[in-house]
């Protein structure tokens, strides 16, 4: 198209580039606005929804404008009424796909059984709500977890699916076949309440487009231009409710990054945006590559990383700044020298002037900033985490500190309080209650008073029997705590708890964090004498954590970064197994590899002049050093754009080479510690195990291969985590396999052996 002469142009377009300005002024048809990171895509979105209020295209009531978030859609009306002044007050269709579609919902309610006046459930709420149904179902909460069927209920409507849709094999993933079931009990108890849940919102929101047609043809109407924000992030529900909205008209601007596409576990589809020239033909793809955040460097070695996608739309990013340093990749020798690695790093960067607000450390798996913190406490490095508790401070960690205490001191009524009733033991309030008063009238701590309350007939047989069982395994981990080494007490305790089983049962996307968390807080104490030492250390961290407030180094998982930018970046644990993650490798196969790198890819342009990988040749896994190798991630930035320095010798060309060819990394592994040449090191007496490295090299080997000739369906097979299990489906070299005491999972055949 031909642009506007700059001159008399609104000041809105002045500053902006040639195709940020295409983006805004291309007004009709179907537009992708392609933003790469750090491009200025909220620039050009906002200056779009400008100009066609401006220019009187449509009033703000026409114009339908979706965000994911209420901060971002608080940003973009605070930006467009900055352009427009007080007419950004008639926009009543800005806001999150969860806010607009309440709206409509509430016009609309009885079309679906309710009324407007619906309540909107939050998550304690719903939990309560499918206990309840679950125990009506004659189930076993333990075996089968509201839990988990909330997080199941929840995928079906991110797909767009009524109770109605659920087929017999989704079904299946739940209670023996009974999910669509319970999904159908669980809807019409809502209708009852005059309910709904968070993606009920939506949900029946499409239901009703679906199915009135007036309704559908009002808002088509209604909404002459649509604008997305994230459209990478939209999940399967969000992308029909948008393309029916938008069928008529098709004056629809949709803003993402193909790129950019890395939250799969809570149902976004990065397909959505891959075919948006499918679903509008004829469809203008605007490619914003102009980068104005980071160097020719960092966005040199981000673009050559990402090049390896194959699912991608495609675009360079380059810069007008000067070239800067280089990418850093430091190899050192373990996880401890990573923290002091970087401790010295960011202090060196806040003696050159620097601010610690501007230095941030990322990292692939919450659990990996407890070594950071616990190195920063001691050299009184101020941080912050954004986007989840510190370490101790989490649920999980206080709940485990508590029995440690408890067992440590029995007089820790706090802790006791804490944990009597986690995980449930069948205590209710008017048991502890009585444990309570009982303490108060003998003045005694409330463990003393549990047991001598058991010899009286103040409890329930279920209470004292639940109580009982409580009080004698703390005598007992007391006991044991003479002789056994406190970490493996710890494990032991959380195990016979039934705190570890609880975390397991729990199926929601969090859990497996939570418990790599817990195995992290088992490792850390290794490193202290005693249990009394190791009490003592947490407790410092926990009063230094109330430090005055001032800068503060930031510290957060990859993922909570995504929108952020920071000076100076460090991205911690580039190891296979670490990252990519060998959960989401097992899981995903190449699908998952993918959404790693462009998880890579978002890691690495959040820095805008200094960047830093470290990867560690060894790690303390689940209490045995593992040898790692360098991540797939590492050989695949250009050469040109990194430089590589290593604590422990020239092994990164040597992997680098393999990784490259595509041959076997592991061919030219010492058989007997896992460490390749020039990883020797004369520190101590250990040996690494090799688990990791077996695990990468299976992985490495498998992911793109045609799958084994020697697997079947029906066939029974072992797996070293998931144990055994038969094959109910086979996908080149995927398997779906259902677990005698794991459930349902999808791994790498290269993992299983049969039996």
């Amino acid at each position: 198209m031909t642009l506007p002469a700059q001159t008399h142009e609104p000041a809105y377009i002045t500053g902006l580039n040639t195709p940020q300005r295409e983006a805004v002024l291309t007004t009709e048809g179907p537009v992708l606005m392609l933003a790469g990171a750090g491009t200025g895509k909220t620039a050009a979105l906002t200056a779009r929804l400008a100009h066609l209020i401006a220019t009187r295209k449509a009033w703000p009531s026409e114009i339908l404008a979706v965000t994911f978030t209420n901060k971002a859609a608080r940003e973009m009306r605070e930006r467009v009424g900055r352009i427009i002044g007080d007419a950004v007050e008639g926009m009543p269709w800005l806001g999150t796909f969860h806010a607009i579609c309440a709206k409509m919902l509430r016009r609309h309610a009885e079309l679906v059984g309710l009324q407007s006046n619906f309540t909107i459930l939050d998550t304690d709420d719903q939990l309560r709500l499918l206990k309840q149904i679950v125990a009506a179902a004659d189930l076993d909460e333990k075996r089968w977890p509201a839990r988990q069927l909330a997080g199941l209920i929840d995928q079906w409507k991110n797909k767009g699916l009524t109770p109605a849709d659920v087929d017999a094999g989704e079904s299946e993933r739940f209670a023996n076949g009974r999910g669509g079931e319970l999904y159908t009990i669980y809807q019409d108890r809502l209708k009852a309440l005059n309910a709904c849940d968070f993606g009920d919102l939506l949900l029946h929101m499409l239901t009703i487009l679906k199915t009135h047609r007036d309704v559908l043809e009002s808002y088509q109407q209604r909404f002459k231009y649509i604008l997305v924000d994230e459209y990478q992030d939209t999940n399967a529900s969000q992308y029909l409710w948008l393309r029916l909205l938008a069928q008529a008209r098709k004056n629809v601007c949709v803003v993402g990054d193909d790129d950019q596409s890395i939250y799969s576990w809570r149902g976004a589809e990065v397909a959505n945006i891959l075919r948006f020239e499918k679903d509008f033909p004829g469809a203008a793809v605007i490619r914003l590559e102009q980068n104005y955040r980071s160097t020719p460097h960092i966005l040199g070695a981000a673009s050559g990383l990402i090049e390896r996608n194959g699912g991608r739309l495609g675009k360079t990013l380059w810069t007008e700044v000067d070239a800067g340093e280089k990418v850093d990749v430091i190899g050192v020798w373990d996880g401890p020298e990573e923290a002091r690695r970087v401790g010295e790093m960011a202090e060196d960067f806040q003696r050159a002037g620097g601010s610690l607000d501007d230095v941030a450390i990322l990292v692939r798996a919450q659990f990996q900033t407890r070594e950071f913190e616990d190195r920063f406490i001691s050299i009184g490095l101020p941080y912050r985490i954004i986007g989840g508790f510190r370490f101790y401070e989490r649920a999980e960690i206080r709940d485990a500190l508590a029995y440690l205490r408890l067992v440590n001191q029995p007089a820790d009524d706090l802790a006791f309080e804490r944990i009597v009733n986690q995980p449930k033991r069948g205590l209710g309030d008017k048991a502890l209650a009585k444990v309570q008063m009982f303490a108060r009238a003998d003045a005694i701590p409330l463990a003393l008073a549990a047991a001598r309350i058991l010899d009286t007939d103040e409890l329930t047989p279920q209470a004292r029997r639940a109580l009982g069982g409580f009080i004698g395994d703390l005598a007992r981990w007391r006991d044991m705590a003479s002789t056994l080494p406190h970490h493996e007490l710890a494990r032991q305790m959380l195990d016979e708890s039934g705190y570890t089983a609880m975390l397991q049962a729990d199926k929601s996307a969090e859990s497996a964090g939570r418990l790599e968390n817990l195995n992290e807080l088992v490792r850390a104490m290794e490193e202290y004498e005693t249990l009394g030492a190791f009490l003592e250390h947490v407790s410092l961290v926990m009063d230094n954590e109330a430090a005055a407030d001032g800068e503060k180094l930031t510290m957060m998982t990859i993922h909570a970064a995504k929108g952020l930018e920071f000076e100076r970046t460090f991205l911690a644990g580039w190891e296979e197994g670490v990252f990519p993650s060998q959960r989401s490798l097992d899981e995903g196969g190449l699908a998952s590899l993918e959404e790693e790198r462009r998880l890579a890819y978002v890691a690495i342009t959040r820095a805008r002049r200094k960047c830093t990988i470290l990867h560690a040749a060894n790690r303390r896994i689940y209490g045995q050093w593992t040898s790692s190798i360098p991540s797939r991630f590492i050989a695949e930035l250009p050469e040109e754009h990194i430089e590589q320095e290593s604590s422990f010798g020239g092994g990164e060309s040597l992997w680098r080479a393999n990784w490259s060819q595509n041959a076997d990394p592991f061919t030219h592994l010492n058989r007997g510690t896992g460490r390749g040449p020039g990883w020797q090191r004369a520190t101590s007496s250990y040996s690494p195990a090799p688990t990791r490295i077996v695990e990468a090299r299976a992985s490495a080997v498998s992911l793109g291969n045609k799958g084994r000739d020697d697997l079947s369906v029906g066939q029974r097979v072992f797996h070293q985590k998931f144990g055994y299990g038969v094959i109910t489906q086979i996908e080149g070299n995927k398997l779906e396999i259902d677990f005698d005491q794991s459930g349902h999972k999808r791994v790498i055949d290269s993992f299983v052996t049969s039996t």
